[in-house]
């Protein structure tokens, strides 16, 4: 009897050492910046973690050539790519964001793989976080009129998302729908094995310019 219950035990800690594993993010480049999405669960830091990881990879990509290259001409750039399906997101991507891609992807409630409309799963407490938390009036009607007619896509939601894409510098939930719908949701479809992974040359410690 004894030498079962060590078994049990000995399967449930190794188990549980796997989980924690799993789940582990090897670092949190950003751990020293505001918490800015505020989702109610334990997953906010990863989330805050992917948010600004995502935005670091956008200044630097589309600055790469220019040096007074700004987060508001960055998401530009991105939102005008994504919506012609031009972005070069094996380029774009850097190591680190890889990284918490992969850690992403073992949260089974974000995501509905080989959805026609998106990877992004649109009932998940965080998208609905999103939905609750965006600013702007105009564009928080229009996505929860998607959301409940059940339309909501990237393709319906790009045009008022051009034309307002630059309250995401200061509103972090549309940030957050930026990232999470058009960036990390594409990845699923994109072959990481042949990513060329960008140098980093944008300290996003350092306030950018906006």
């Amino acid at each position: 009897m004894n030498t079962k219950i060590k078994f049990i035990a000995a399967l449930l800690i190794f188990t549980l050492f796997n989980c924690k594993q799993q789940n582990t993010l090897s670092e949190y480049k950003y751990a020293d910046k505001s918490t800015v999405l505020s989702c109610g669960d334990t997953k906010s830091k990863l989330y805050n973690e992917a948010l600004f990881s995502f935005e670091n990879d956008i200044l630097s990509f589309y600055g790469k050539n220019n040096n007074k290259q700004s987060l508001t001409t960055a998401y530009a750039q991105f939102v005008r790519n994504s919506q012609y399906n031009r972005v070069k997101f094996n380029e774009l991507v850097s190591d680190h964001t890889l990284e918490v891609f992969n850690i992403l992807k073992e949260d089974t409630d974000l995501w509905q793989v080989g959805n026609t409309k998106s990877n992004l799963n649109y009932y998940s407490p965080l998208f609905k976080c999103i939905a609750s938390n965006i600013e702007n009036k105009d564009l928080k009607t229009t996505l929860n009129a998607l959301l409940e007619t059940n339309s909501m896509s990237p393709k319906l939601f790009a045009p008022p998302l051009q034309s307002n894409y630059r309250f995401a510098i200061k509103d972090k939930y549309l940030a957050a729908y930026i990232a999470f719908d058009l960036f990390y949701a594409k990845l699923f479809d994109v072959d990481l094995t042949v990513v060329k992974t960008q140098s980093q040359g944008v300290d996003f410690n350092k306030t950018p310019a906006k």
